[in-house]
């Protein structure tokens, strides 16, 4: 393994953060690399991301998935947008204007005109950067976050940057932690005027529900408000008509007479939940997400994380897909609650409860908001594709994410075929129609092929 010798204080501290980080997380050896100092031979500059592995944002995500957990208010489209904007922060401060050859996000993202730029003809250390790029980005999101995760993030930024400051000189130190702040600064402050700005403080504003047969109502247990029902009027990060025509088409005629398309889409709702089997049931509460997890969004960041590691993939490229997958998840969740109301349609509780069975329940709670399109499918989708684009449609992979909310790791053969199974669990859930899930799915796919198209 290439690595270079560093203060063992700032191992020390990394290790006794990383602990704090990871406990009531997730198993570090499923997320994170080995704590060991990180980098380069004789040979490789020291300044280039490339000579790192990813560890530095292994660590921030880490920390990063357990504060969308412990916050209130991050639900799945807020985690979502963090996940997008840390991505952002990330990339530019490394890997615009440095030792690689990205183009910069600016001109090509909405609303995006300007960001810092490097002082010519100095140098910056990569992992200095980045640590300083994504400690300011998470503390800005992260608003409400409690004083002891507070603390955290200040630890661990402190801890970062003993274990990568030794082969720098002071000057370069201090340049590096000014640009990477900087640049988070400029991020935050754009992000500001996307329409999601502390969302987390109030996710159930006030709605008056449009009334008729076939609207959204409030569902059982807890019959709540509608969350966050004007999140599909932010701004998206990218076009959305570059791939393809990413809002949904209208979902199948609402009726109640037997045998119509919607009728039968709702029966097998109420027909396979009544006759799931030990496979469908695990299937439904692994990829479920719901309160007190990292949320959708989450997951499948966990999942693209795992992959970074063991593909081995360097800080350098690490950055990239970090900023495309939370890119892609922000525009998903927009995408996807600007289709929910619009439509404004039914769950499948209320629908069957009111004209199949009044005692049928679901194997989960169904969330507070409209049913089409499918947040999860989305989601998973967008990941899914990214992925492949990435690794390629043969890349089998174990997704142990989530042995610390107590499930075994799951196998796939490719990342389509994973997005797929977390877009059918929200069938055996009992809490979307199967058009929901297959609509949500080609959106997710068409949010990632514009992300794609960026000039990257």
């Amino acid at each position: 393994m290439k690595q270079l010798i560093t203060p063992i204080r700032g191992v020390i501290a990394l290790i006794f953060v990383l602990a704090l980080v990871l406990n009531g997380c997730r198993k570090e050896e499923d997320l994170i690399d080995s704590v060991e100092p990180v980098a380069t031979n004789s040979q490789q500059d020291r300044h280039n991301p490339q000579s790192y592995n990813s560890q530095v944002a292994q660590s921030w995500y880490a920390l990063e998935l357990k504060l969308i957990q412990q916050s209130a208010g991050h639900v799945p489209p807020v985690a979502a947008r963090e996940l997008g904007y840390t991505g952002i922060a990330l990339y530019e401060s490394l890997l615009v204007g440095g030792t690689v050859n990205n183009h910069s996000l600016v001109g090509q993202l909405n609303g995006l005109s300007s960001l810092p730029v490097r002082e010519n003809g100095k140098q910056y250390a990569a992992p200095l950067v980045a640590n300083a790029a994504l400690a300011r980005i998470i503390k800005s999101l992260f608003g409400n976050m409690s004083p002891v995760n507070g603390a955290t993030v200040d630890s661990l930024e402190l801890a970062l940057e003993t274990q990568y400051m030794d082969p720098f000189s002071n000057d370069e130190i201090t340049r590096s932690r000014n640009f990477g702040r900087s640049v988070a600064d400029a991020v935050f402050a754009w992000s500001m005027t996307d329409g999601g700005h502390e969302a987390y403080l109030n996710v159930f504003p006030p709605y008056n529900p449009p009334v008729g047969a076939d609207k959204w109502v409030p569902t059982t247990p807890a019959f709540q408000s509608a969350m966050l029902p004007d999140w599909g009027n932010n701004r998206t990060f990218v076009s959305t008509n570059g791939a393809g025509p990413i809002d949904p088409p209208a979902p199948p005629v609402f009726s109640t007479a037997s045998g119509s398309t919607f009728y039968n889409e709702a029966y097998e709702v109420y027909s396979t939940g009544k006759n799931l089997t030990p496979t469908q049931q695990l299937i439904a509460n692994y990829w479920a997400d719901g309160c007190g997890t990292f949320s959708p969004p989450g997951h499948n960041m966990a999942i693209a994380l795992q992959i970074i590691r063991n593909q081995n993939l360097d800080l350098a490229q690490a950055a990239e897909q970090l900023a495309k997958i939370g890119m892609g998840l922000n525009d998903a969740g927009i995408v996807c609650w600007r289709a929910k109301f619009d439509f404004d349609l039914l769950r499948p509780i209320t629908y069957i409860n009111t004209y199949i069975d009044a005692n049928w329940t679901p194997l989960i709670s169904t969330p507070p908001f409209p049913t089409y399109t499918s947040g999860h499918s989305t989601f998973s989708a967008v990941t899914g594709q990214l992925l492949t684009s990435k690794f390629g449609n043969n890349t089998s992979f174990t997704d142990s994410s989530k042995i610390s909310y107590g499930f075994t790791p799951r196998s796939f053969s490719n990342f389509i075929s994973a997005a797929q199974e977390a877009a059918t669990s929200r069938l055996y859930g009992g809490i979307h129609y199967e058009f929901d899930n297959t609509s949500g799915f080609t959106c997710g796919q068409d949010i990632a092929g514009n992300v794609m198209a960026l000039n990257w």
